[in-house]
C-alpha cells in the first residue's frame, strides 16, 4: 500500500464563515473538505448560544504549498475579528493523489 505525504488544514471557525472559508480553500488549490458542528471552549470562552450561528470544523488535505497559501489567507482576513483557530498536521494518506490539483 502506497501512502502520500500531504498535509491536513483543520479550521474551526464562526459558522457564518463556511461560505467564505470554502471559496478561500477551493481559490487556494484544494479539492475538497469536510465540514462538521464544532463546540467548545477557547480563550474567548464558551459561545453563548446556537443564535450566534455556532461553530464549524472544517478539515483539508492539501500539498505543503497550498496549506501554507491558505493559512496565510486565513490568518490575514479572519483572526482579527472573528472566532478562528487554524493548524496544521503531517498525514500520510492512502490515494492522496485524489487531495492534488493536477
Amino acid at each position: 500500500m502506497q501512502t502520500i505525504a500531504l498535509k491536513k488544514i483543520t479550521i474551526i471557525a464562526e459558522a457564518l464563515l463556511e461560505k467564505n472559508l470554502v471559496r478561500d480553500i477551493k481559490a487556494a488549490g484544494a479539492t475538497g473538505y469536510t465540514i462538521t458542528t464544532a463546540r467548545g471552549e477557547g480563550s474567548r470562552g464558551v459561545r453563548a448560544s446556537d443564535w450566534e450561528g455556532g461553530n464549524i470544523k472544517l478539515e483539508v488535505l492539501v500539498s505543503e504549498k497550498v496549506a501554507h497559501s491558505i493559512l496565510e489567507q486565513i490568518s490575514g482576513q479572519y483572526f482579527e475579528d472573528y472566532a478562528v483557530i487554524a493548524y496544521l498536521e503531517n498525514v500520510e494518506v492512502v490515494r492522496g493523489e485524489k487531495y492534488l490539483r493536477t
